[in-house]
């Protein structure tokens, strides 16, 4: 068991290494390109991982995040309760608007509409 431990570990450190390489930014990657950090860490699979590590990445995330979550964290607006928020209460206030102005045409249509039925009803029982 401890035999393959002995190879478990380093290769284990080795991908999750070169993964870790690969998906770092190029301009986190410190004193050289990271197309050499990768041939590193490929070449030299148990100093590679280790030196990648200790002195191949930037520890510090950038002051505005790199990545959508730490953006959104630090760019986060504070959450409104629907019946609080105006710009909510004003777009059901538009909807309601729009659909009563729908509404009112409809009925004027109706209207118009029975009237003519009216009339043709009208001018069928005089004529008939």
């Amino acid at each position: 068991m401890l035999r393959a431990l002995m190879y478990i570990l380093p290769l284990a450190l080795t991908i999750y290494a070169f993964i870790d390489c690969l998906n770092t930014p190029e301009d986190e990657a410190k004193h050289l390109p990271k197309v050499v950090w990768v041939i590193i860490i490929l070449l030299f699979w148990i100093v590679g991982p280790i030196v990648w590590f200790a002195a191949g990445k930037m520890r510090r995330a950038p002051a505005g995040g790199r990545t959508p979550s730490e953006w959104h964290r630090n760019h986060r607006t504070e959450w409104v309760a629907p019946d609080d928020n105006p710009e909510f209460l004003k777009s059901l206030k538009d909807e309601n608007d729009k659909d009563e102005a729908v509404l009112k045409d409809w009925e004027a249509d109706l209207r118009r509409r029975e009237e003519e039925l009216k009339k043709r009803e009208r001018g069928e029982d005089t004529e008939g």
